[in-house]
């Protein structure tokens, strides 16, 4: 067996309480759920859910230790997931409203669930901050002394991927809930648009102003 009961128990607990607490990747889905909805809200968390599959590979890899080692590397990476958030948050401000109805202006593509997904997987694939994390947090659930120490960190990081999607899920699902019930009161939706802009905006420059470390 690649994991022990213990590995797998107490890395499952460790990965739902780090993805239940605070942090930006839950306010980035709880807010894009209350301003859009819960499809785009469910579609945004599973995105940055599933973004985490790029981490795993990484640090399975040895890729990420390269990265962290590399001040440069960082940086370019840092100044890069932080500008897209900004760029994200722009969207957001500059948005008419009226996010729930469809066919509504500035309401994109056919399948705006679809585009909102892509969102949220490059928001989290590109964030040099769950790098590190991945690279800091997997190991310490790896037991070298059975060995594949590349397999092991691979099964956990998808573990850590499945219980992401399920609980980022949720949150988005009931947010847009949340949402919609604010959205029965006048000019609303323009407000909420407004609020999830400025949220990412305030995440994407807090990102790029941050230490490398």
């Amino acid at each position: 067996m690649l994991l022990t009961p213990e590995q797998l128990a107490g890395f499952t607990m460790a990965a739902i309480l780090i993805t239940l607490s605070p942090g930006p990747d839950n306010l980035m889905v709880l807010s894009l759920g209350i301003s859009r909805g819960k499809k785009q809200g469910v579609a945004f968390g599973l995105g940055c859910a599933l973004g985490c599959i790029s981490h795993t590979l990484l640090a399975a890899l040895g890729i990420s230790a390269l990265i962290a080692a590399s001040p440069l590397a960082f940086t370019a990476l840092k100044i890069g997931g932080g500008a897209y958030l900004v760029y994200l948050g722009v969207q957001a401000l500059r948005s008419p409203g009226a996010s729930f109805r469809p066919g509504a202006p500035g309401q994109g593509p056919a399948n705006p669930a679809l585009r909102v997904f892509g969102k949220g997987l490059l928001a989290n694939a590109i964030n040099p901050k769950v790098v590190l994390f991945f690279l800091a947090f997997l190991p310490q659930f790896v037991d070298a002394g059975r060995g594949m120490v590349g397999w092991q960190t691979l099964v956990l990081g998808l573990i850590f991927t499945l219980q992401a999607a399920v609980l980022f899920g949720l949150l988005g699902y009931f947010s847009g809930h949340v949402g919609q019930w604010l959205q029965r009161k006048p000019s609303m939706s323009k407000w909420l648009d407004r609020l999830a802009g400025s949220i990412f905006v305030a995440l994407g420059l807090r990102l790029i102003l941050s230490r490398n470390h």
